[in-house]
Parts: C-alpha cells; sequence; structure tokens
C-alpha cells in the first residue's frame, strides 16, 4: 500500500513562481528526490508519493508552506492504494493509488483537501472532517501558516523554543496556535493515523 498525493497551485498567475516554487520544492525535497518520489509538472502541477500513515501530514505541511504567501493556496488529492508500476518517474507510474488520486483530484470542486481509497466508510467519515478542517485552514493568514508549517517541522520544540525560532514571545505562539487549530488538527492527524492503520 501506498498514498500518492496530486496538487496544484491556486491563483498561481497571480503570483510570481519566484515566491513559491523554491518552498514548494524543499518541502517535497523533505519526503524523498525527485523525478521518483516527486514530480512537478506543468508549471504549477505536482505528484509526491508518501507512506499512507503520512500523507495527511504531509498535505498540511504543502497547505502550511504555500499559503505562507499572499494570494495563492493548493489543491490536494490523496489517493491510498497500490502501486503496481514503478517508473524512473512517478508521473509515469501506475495503480489504484494514482487512480484514486486522480479522480479524487477530479472531483476537488469546493474543496481544496480529500482521500479517496478503496474503503468508502473510511472515505466518508474522513472527508467530512477534513471538510470541517477547511473552515479554519483555508483562511489561514500568512503568519498563521508560518507558524504551522514551523511547529509541526518541530514536534518535538515546546513552545518557548518555537518563539525563539520565530522570534516571537511564547505567548504569541500560543494564540496564534490557537487561532490556527493547531490542537484540532493534531488530534485529525492522530485520527487519521488510527484509521490508516486498520486500513492497511
Amino acid at each position: 500500500m501506498t498514498s500518492i498525493i496530486t496538487g496544484d497551485i491556486i491563483n498561481s498567475k497571480e503570483s510570481s513562481p519566484k515566491l513559491w516554487l523554491n518552498a514548494l520544492k524543499t518541502i517535497l525535497n523533505s519526503f524523498g528526490n525527485t523525478p521518483q518520489t516527486w514530480e512537478i509538472y506543468r508549471g504549477d502541477s505536482f505528484q509526491l508519493e508518501v507512506q499512507p500513515q503520512h500523507a495527511l501530514k504531509a498535505c498540511m505541511l504543502i497547505k502550511a508552506t504555500i499559503k505562507q504567501f499572499d494570494n495563492i493556496d493548493v489543491r490536494l488529492a490523496i489517493g491510498i492504494g497500490e502501486k503496481t508500476f514503478q517508473s524512473n518517474n512517478i508521473t509515469e507510474s501506475n495503480g489504484s493509488a494514482f487512480v484514486y488520486s486522480g479522480e479524487c483530484f477530479e472531483s476537488l470542486k469546493k474543496t481544496t483537501l480529500a482521500i479517496k481509497s478503496n474503503n468508502e466508510l473510511f472515505d466518508t467519515t474522513i472527508n467530512l472532517m477534513l471538510d470541517l478542517a477547511q473552515l479554519t485552514i483555508n483562511n489561514w493568514s500568512s503568519t498563521s501558516a508560518i507558524l504551522v508549517k514551523t511547529t509541526l517541522e518541530n514536534p518535538d520544540l515546546n513552545q518557548n523554543q518555537i518563539a525563539n525560532i520565530l522570534e516571537k514571545t511564547q505567548g504569541n505562539i500560543s494564540q496564534g496556535l490557537k487561532r490556527a487549530g493547531f490542537d484540532e488538527i493534531l488530534k485529525l492527524l492522530k485520527y487519521y493515523q488510527n484509521q490508516i492503520q486498520t486500513l492497511c
């Protein structure tokens, strides 16, 4: 079992790629090498392969990375399934995970993050939770996005240490994480990981 994330930048023409492209490449690179693990194509679209248990956290990191920049956002579709053909380029590999990811991506209309697997009950439940989470996530300011990204990337650091990195006070960090719905995001990630263990 594997998971494939298909994504594209919303309003990419409204923002210079110089601003967001390197940030996107850096976060994708933290999961593996291009073009086997990830690949950017058509300028503002990309695919990434990660282990299923890490897929939702990867999406949160990508979302926070892109929402640092004004006027743009990112659409993300997770497909969970098998990889039956391995190519040197991820965009040429195949299997149910790729099919589910593509189908899920095509169905993204009013939402910017969704999951598809072979388990309809899991999909229905987690996608409802993601829809509710996006009421907060889609409204992250650039400050909230940077804070969420830094905290997700440094799970062993406390708020004082995060404050030092971002040159803010601990009180700023506490309030910022509350505004960003960070505790609820962690609960969602934990629920997702527990469900994935039974799914896979």
